[in-house]
């Protein structure tokens, strides 16, 4: 019943990991998953959540402070107001990404789970890093971008990652000492990334 948390500088391969990872235990992948849980709760369109979820920052600073309580749970299943906004987003993703970790067997990507998780019993935490000039050849060679626009993509996600975290009070996102494992895809490639990961859960 173990969950793995990804999280990543933006074009380390993290998605690609995860998936990879996910394959190999037989587990769920949870990314754009969480995004269509939290639009259903709100009754509101997917669009609509991945909008308020790039602008989202203020008042994520909940997810560390309160967690999941009862008041909570109770005031997000009782309202169907059919509306989101970012305080309404925090609500719903911290009362997804701890549902998708109850239910374990599963890899979860970023979302700030390896705050929202930390005391989780059967959480393991993993985090990429990588030289940019690294990221933008990943981002060409598996998005099909140029490498013009694979700078940008990696620039703008770097700058709003920053941003987010620096909303949330947080400073500490790349810190070794929050994850259980850190893998520098500059000395690796995908797949003894995914044998590393592997091993460490089955062990």
């Amino acid at each position: 019943m173990a969950v793995i948390t990804i999280s990543r500088q933006f074009g380390s391969g993290g998605i690609t990991l995860g998936k990879m990872v996910a394959e190999k235990f037989g587990y769920s992948f949870a990314d754009t998953e969480v995004i269509s849980k939290v639009a259903e709760m709100a009754n509101v369109s997917t669009h609509f959540v991945e909008t308020v979820e790039k602008e989202a920052g203020g008042k994520f600073s909940k997810i560390i402070k309160n967690m999941v309580s009862k008041s909570l749970v109770d005031r997000i299943l009782k309202d169907e107001r059919g509306y989101i906004d970012e305080e309404i987003y925090l609500d719903y993703l911290v009362l997804i990404i701890a549902q998708i970790a109850d239910d374990g067997d599963v890899v979860i990507m970023g979302r700030g789970s390896q705050y929202i998780l930390d005391d989780h019993p059967d959480a393991y935490h993993v985090l990429l890093i990588n030289e940019f000039e690294n990221r933008v050849k990943f981002m060409v060679e598996h998005y099909d971008l140029s490498s013009k626009r694979a700078q940008q993509v990696v620039r703008a996600e770097d700058k709003r990652r920053l941003n987010l975290y620096r909303k949330l009070g947080k400073i500490d996102y790349d810190d070794p000492h929050l994850y259980h494992i850190v893998l520098n895809m500059n000395k690796m490639d995908l797949h003894k990334a995914s044998k590393l990961i592997c091993s460490m859960v089955e062990s």
